[in-house]
């Protein structure tokens, strides 16, 4: 396993933003509706399988520097059956496409990745 450059525990991190989306479902349930049928529509299978585009949805949270989009797009890529050299391929694809700050946030990636691993294999 690798270390964190962070102190980021990715399970809570993501617990704890569902709680606050369910809050925020309650106060405008359509919004976050179409959020969700987008979500589900984007991520299904089709021309791409739905382990690629989840790997395109967690080289962009690199790119953007999303801690939450690594917690839970490293938790579906683990369901997926990912592989680390799968992650750490794209994630050379997206520090080569973001620079010095996606190499930061690959870093994080890694860590995220090989939590959620770890969680599953528990």
């Amino acid at each position: 396993m690798t270390a964190a450059l962070t102190t980021t525990d990715y399970k809570q991190l993501t617990s704890t933003i569902s709680a606050n989306v369910r809050t925020l479902k309650d106060s405008v349930p359509d919004v976050l509706a179409g959020f969700n049928a987008m979500g589900k529509a984007a991520l299904a299978p089709g021309a791409i399988d739905a382990k690629t585009k989840e790997l395109i949805a967690l080289a962009i949270g690199v790119a953007a520097r999303c801690d939450g989009c690594l917690g839970f797009h490293t938790q579906a890529l683990v369901r997926l059956g990912a592989t680390r050299e799968e992650v750490h391929e794209m994630l050379g694809v997206a520090v080569y496409m973001g620079g010095g700050p996606s190499l930061m946030y690959a870093a994080s990636t890694v860590a995220a990745f090989d939590e959620a691993l770890a969680a599953r294999k528990a």
